[in-house]
């Protein structure tokens, strides 16, 4: 069995490896930088995992994953522009480095790099995996489509936001550990009990960073907490808060929510001020919690031997913060 650190050994040179044409370096030099500018490779990493529960040979699985990580940082790219955010792993974006049009381009071709990747998988399962890869492109896109949409709507429910994280965070991962186990060989069962491992991780995941953002330790995430109560972004959290709250307290929400100019470290204390009176920590937390369990549920149900789920199980636990 295969540990972290060398699938994402694997990983890294399958990207190191890549060929590119050298017709339109302006194209491909973006590329080239979004690439290597680092991140855990955990999406590649978890598929060759799921890979490795039924298959010690996982040599062919290496590009078709790698294509998972191409298509995942296209979408940051073109996030990133429609964001306008100039930072991205602590290095300018791409549209930051060179411009508007240069980022949209070169995204384009990551997207298309990714598909070639893809291509390269075993011709008995290319059409199973290509359906499950592109129906995941498909379901981001709409994510990324609603998370836009909910930025100009005053507020959201909380099954809309979700749904939202569903399709815009958790599917790609699920995604990528289907693909994995079908490239090992796994039967139908097996394939879909880890898509849910993988959503519900997704999930809970993604909750849990709109967690930290307001109580996480500045010393452990290098960031100010409440980037996102300045930037009035409709996280779980404030979306819990204003389904909550009532009186007094809604009105003291609505007021920093609509409050033009205000001081970012007074509005983040006053929204949490509120937050702590609704107990949104504890809930936001128990929130996540359940779709752990319900993830980790999922994954004992795969029918492999507990030892061969080991590193899965390890990396998983990592990603969620959690000894297991």
């Amino acid at each position: 069995m295969y540990n972290y650190s060398e699938l994402k050994e694997k990983v890294e040179k399958a990207v190191t490896d890549l060929s590119f044409n050298t017709e339109a370096v302006k194209l491909t030099d973006p590329v080239k930088y979004t690439l290597s500018s680092g991140g855990k490779r955990l999406r590649p990493v978890m598929a060759l995992m799921a890979c490795n529960l039924f298959s010690d040979k996982i040599d062919e699985a290496i590009l078709p994953a790698t294509g998972l990580e191409i298509f995942h940082n296209f979408t940051l790219v073109h996030d990133d522009i429609m964001d306008q955010a100039p930072v991205r792993r602590t290095s300018p974006t791409v549209h930051t480095r060179w411009d508007i049009n240069q980022a949209i381009l070169s995204g384009d071709v990551m997207a298309f790099i990714a598909n070639e990747c893809l291509l390269q998988t075993p011709a008995g399962y290319l059409h199973k995996v290509f359906t499950i890869y592109n129906n995941a492109a498909i379901n981001v896109c709409i994510g990324q489509q609603l998370d836009m949409d909910y930025e100009k709507r005053d507020m959201i429910t909380r099954q809309e936001y979700l749904r939202m994280i569903e399709l815009k965070t958790a599917v790609l991962l699920a995604s990528a550990l289907k693909i994995g186990a079908v490239l090992g060989g796994s039967d139908d069962k097996d394939s879909d009990l880890l898509y849910e491992f993988g959503r519900n991780l997704g999930l809970a995941f993604q909750i849990q960073d709109d967690m930290l953002d307001i109580w996480g330790d500045t010393e452990v995430f290098g960031k100010t907490p409440g980037g996102d109560i300045v930037a009035n972004k409709k996280t779980f959290p404030l979306v819990k808060a204003m389904e909550t709250a009532s009186g007094e307290q809604l009105k003291r929400l609505q007021t920093q929510l609509y409050l033009k100019d205000a001081d970012p470290k007074t509005k983040v204390e006053k929204v949490m001020n509120v937050y702590d009176q609704l107990n949104i920590k504890e809930t936001t937390e128990a929130l996540a919690n359940k779709y752990i369990e319900k993830a980790f549920s999922f994954l004992r149900e795969v029918g492999v031997s507990e030892e061969r789920k080991k590193e899965l199980n390890l990396t998983a636990s990592s990603l969620i913060g959690r000894d297991r």
